[in-house]
C-alpha cells in the first residue's frame, strides 16, 4: 500500500538532505543550514527519520564534520535564528526569499521541486463563484494573505488584490477550505498542497477552481555571506547529486522532483516583479 507522506516532513526531508540535528551552539566545523517553510500543511513531527537518512551522505558529499538544520514556518523565528546562529545556507519559501533577499544579502545557489510540498501553484477556489469576479467585495479566506506584496505581484500579477475582497485571515492552511465547505466564505485562495488536500476533506467535491496563477519556484537554497566562497561552489555543485546512488531511494519517497544548482539569473523576472 502506498504510504502518504505528510507535507510538513517532506519539507524538512526534503529541504534539509544537508542537515540535521537541533540549535545548540555550533561545534567546529559544524554547517548550519535554515529552513524557513512559511504556510505549509502539517507538522513537522515526522521528519526525524528521513533526516538521518541523508546525514552520511550529506558529510560524505560536502566534506562537513557536521551539519545541523533548523525548521521554521515565521519569518519573525527565522530572523531571530539567523541573528543568533549567522547560518551558512537557508531553503526558502519563494515569498520569504524575495523578502529577506536585500536584508541578508542572499546569494542563490539552488533550487528544490517536490511533488507534494506547495507552493508551487496558486488558486481561487470556490463552491459558488465562477470567476474571480464573482469573488470580488466577498469573503475570501486564505492563509497566504500576511505579505500582500507578494500575493498581488508575484501571484496574481494584476488580476486582484487582496483589498478587493472581504479577507478572512487564517494561520491554519486547511482553516480556508473547510469555510468555503461550510459557506463562511464564498472563495478561498489557497495553493497547490491545499488543492491536493480537498480530496481528504467531506465536501471537496463542489468545490472548484475559479482562478491560477502562473507556475512558481517552490523553495530557492540560498548562501549567506559568511559562508566562505570554495565551501560555497562545493555546496552548489553538489546539490544534483543528492539524490544520486544512495540518495535515489530516499528522495524518491519524499516525493523530490528536481534538486539543482541555480543562480540569480534564474529569479530575475520574479525578483524585478516582487520590486523593492
Amino acid at each position: 500500500m502506498h504510504r502518504r507522506i505528510h507535507p510538513a516532513a517532506l519539507a524538512v526531508a526534503v529541504f534539509l538532505p544537508l542537515a540535521s540535528g537541533s540549535s545548540s551552539a555550533r561545534g567546529a566545523g559544524e554547517v548550519e543550514i535554515l529552513v524557513l517553510r512559511e504556510h505549509g500543511v502539517g507538522t513537522a513531527t515526522l521528519a526525524q527519520p528521513f533526516l538521518d537518512r541523508f546525514m552520511a551522505l550529506a558529510a560524505q558529499l560536502n566534506g562537513w564534520d557536521a551539519a545541523r538544520g533548523q525548521y521554521l514556518t515565521q519569518r519573525a523565528a527565522a530572523s531571530a535564528f539567523i541573528k543568533e546562529h549567522s547560518p551558512h545556507y537557508a531553503i526558502l519559501s519563494l515569498g520569504a526569499f524575495l523578502a529577506l533577499r536585500e536584508p541578508y544579502r542572499l546569494e542563490v545557489v539552488g533550487r528544490v521541486a517536490s511533488t507534494l510540498v506547495g507552493g508551487e501553484q496558486y488558486f481561487v477556489v470556490s463552491k459558488s463563484a465562477r470567476d474571480v469576479s464573482a469573488c470580488k467585495g466577498r469573503a475570501l479566506a486564505t492563509n497566504h494573505g500576511d505579505d500582500a506584496r507578494f500575493i498581488e505581484r508575484v501571484v496574481a500579477r494584476g488580476a486582484f488584490k487582496l483589498s478587493d475582497f472581504q479577507v478572512i485571515e487564517n494561520q491554519r492552511p486547511l482553516q480556508s477550505l473547510k469555510q468555503v465547505l461550510g459557506g463562511e466564505a464564498v472563495c478561498a485562495l489557497i495553493d497547490d498542497a491545499q488543492l491536493a488536500e480537498l480530496q481528504h476533506l467531506e465536501g471537496g467535491g463542489e468545490v472548484h477552481a475559479v482562478w491560477s496563477s502562473a507556475k512558481l519556484p517552490q523553495m530557492v537554497v540560498v548562501a549567506f555571506p559568511v559562508a566562505p566562497a570554495a565551501e560555497r561552489e562545493r555546496f552548489r555543485d553538489n546539490l544534483s547529486h543528492v539524490c544520486d546512488g544512495d540518495g535515489a531511494t530516499a528522495c524518491g519517497e519524499v516525493g523530490i522532483r528536481s534538486l539543482a544548482p541555480a543562480s540569480a539569473g534564474d529569479y530575475a523576472e520574479l525578483v524585478s516583479a516582487y520590486g523593492h
